[in-house]
């Protein structure tokens, strides 16, 4: 049932986020076809899932809140463009073709990257809503918080900086809440903004989609060094070949694996305050911790 509800949203998602991509028959059409090329490769929608089922919950229109789901997934794929490249990860393959450098080259790359977080910017600013305009104005603030130095952008950092050194367990979270987690917890808090929740099931929702974030990463761990890259559409081994401290390095995978439990467990106690309404975010959470890839 799980694989259905997410397979639906993430459709939903997907169909507004290419009616939205630009047209390619403008002069500068080489940009554009590499920002479609990274979007049009697929992937989970994640992001957009999270958000879309989080919106069910609080009966907020998907209208209002797909804007913010489209321009989510464009920041999340501009920020894999910019991670595959030499300067970055050096990866050459991602969803299972080759990386957007490999096939327009990296200065092309790097600005189909930056396109896509311009173009997200462009898609919330200029679409209409039902809900008052401060809201949209603060779910903006939420949006780009999270992708920036306070957010994903910071995390990148703090990661390329921890690269052939021991880092405590401490600064191995802050790293993930920052560079994975953090446009995750902009999933789930948005619909909260939009929908002007309260601050304790706000908090509920942010407690949520941290601790998912964590197990959701703890399980990325664990695939690129146990898992198939056949499956997972990308090499295997990169963590190890970027010499990157993970919680699998750390911990091993038995106690990483019951850490990825106990987060995901705590993730779903969290979001207990909403009751059954929970129920498809509960059978996520428990989805992603046994996916394959």
């Amino acid at each position: 049932m799980i694989k259905q509800a997410i397979s639906e949203y993430a459709n939903k998602a997907e169909t507004a986020l290419y009616k939205l991509m630009p047209e390619t028959d403008i002069p500068q059409k080489t940009v554009c076809e590499a920002m479609k090329y990274s979007i049009e490769a697929g992937g989970k929608r994640l992001r957009p899932v999270i958000m879309l089922m989080c919106a069910k919950i609080l009966d907020l229109s998907e209208k209002d809140v797909m804007p913010f789901a489209c321009a989510l997934e464009m920041i999340h794929t501009y920020s894999l463009i910019h991670d595959d490249l030499p300067a970055m990860d050096n990866d050459d393959l991602r969803r299972g073709k080759p990386t957007n450098h490999k096939v327009f080259g990296e200065a092309m790359a790097i600005l189909a990257g930056d396109s896509l977080l311009n173009f997200a910017a462009e898609i919330v600013s200029g679409a209409s809503y039902t809900v008052p305009a401060d809201r949209v104005l603060n779910a903006l603030s939420e949006l780009y918080k999270a992708s920036g130095i306070y957010g994903m952008i910071g995390g990148q950092v703090l990661d390329i900086e921890s690269e052939g050194k021991d880092v405590s367990i401490d600064e191995l979270r802050r790293i993930h809440l920052l560079k994975t987690g953090a446009l995750i917890r902009a999933a789930g808090r948005i619909p909260c903004v939009l929908s002007g929740l309260d601050k304790d099931k706000t908090d509920a929702v942010t407690a949520f989609c941290d601790n998912l974030g964590v197990a959701f990463q703890i399980c990325d761990d664990l695939l690129d060094v146990y898992g198939d890259s056949k499956e997972l559409g990308k090499n295997t081994g990169s963590d190890i070949a970027n010499n990157k401290s993970t919680y699998v390095s750390i911990f091993g995978r038995e106690e990483s694996l019951v850490l990825m439990n106990k987060h995901t467990e705590m993730a779903i106690e969290s979001i207990s305050v909403f009751g059954d309404k929970a129920n498809e975010l509960t059978e996520l959470a428990r989805y992603l911790t046994n996916r394959k890839n």
